[in-house]
């Protein structure tokens, strides 16, 4: 199987391109990329830097991959930008390579969908099968977790966390933590229940749901502190492996803010 170039595109001599990879018109690949089997890149696109992009991706118009980060620390340092397999990235998206201050990698799962003029900034830890819709933008340090969706104009805070599964709204702008299962809304975001439509897409079952459900309640609800209402949760549902993954969440960083609900429960 032979690589496709066409002759307007532009191959930096010490870029490696695998089997079957396509370059479509006038795209620029910088000599230290990496590009895998049977990917596709269509025109006017930029591959810059030290990136890896996996197999079977689909990169269209005016995308930029391992651009410089936005970060006035950066001083031109040989930092990453690695891309899994599978994903759909769509015009004018843009993703930077990381700074050495954060170790030096951005990474994009497997099976993501990155629609046009969506953003990864540098040093997101992004997971598999990850939605960015139009516009939604994602800072510095960002970690999403598995299955999350992220909706058009939505932005998420540099250094947030987001947990797997959960949902964030149109135009909502993050700036704390969103639990896993959560879904959040508003600005700024606040908890507005949980994903459930996302969980019954992914086909959890009744049970696994019915005890996401009532382990909300009691994590959010009024009585106790918010510490107590973890312990409580954790010590009812701990047979529960979606429930204690909401309790790990909240405990791996105290520092972090969560989002909580804005209302009542």
């Amino acid at each position: 199987m032979s690589v496709d170039v066409h002759p307007t595109a532009i191959v930096a001599r010490g870029a490696a391109l695998a089997d079957g990879v396509k370059v479509g018109p006038y795209s620029i690949i910088g000599e230290h990329v990496r590009v895998g089997a049977r990917t596709e890149i269509l025109s006017h696109v930029v591959v810059e830097g030290h990136t890896r992009i996996g197999e079977d991706c689909v990169v269209r118009n005016f995308s930029n991959l391992g651009g410089p980060p936005h970060h006035t620390g950066y001083k031109g340092e040989p930092t990453e930008l690695v891309i899994g397999d599978r994903n759909r990235i769509w015009e004018h998206v843009t993703m930077h390579i990381g700074t050495v201050q954060a170790g030096g990698v951005t990474k994009v799962g497997d099976d993501g969908m990155f629609m046009a003029t969506s953003h990864v900034g540098h040093d997101c830890k992004v997971g598999d099968n990850v939605v960015l819709a139009h516009s939604a933008t994602l800072g510095g340090h960002v970690e999403i977790g598995d299955f999350v969706m992220v909706s058009g104009l939505a932005a998420v805070h540099q250094y947030c966390r987001v947990g797997r599964y959960s949902f964030i709204g149109g135009l909502a702008a993050v700036t704390k933590d969103v639990i896993p299962y959560g879904l959040v809304w508003g600005n700024h975001a606040h908890l507005e229940g949980l994903n459930l439509v996302g969980l019954k897409r992914r086909d959890f079952n009744r049970e696994t749901i019915s005890a996401l459900r009532s382990a909300y309640r009691l994590l959010f609800a009024e009585e106790g502190t918010f510490q107590e209402r973890v312990d409580d949760t954790a010590h009812t549902f701990g047979a529960s492996p979606p429930v204690m993954e909401i309790i790990d969440f909240i405990r791996a960083d105290a520092n972090r803010p969560l989002c909580l609900p804005e209302r009542e429960i």
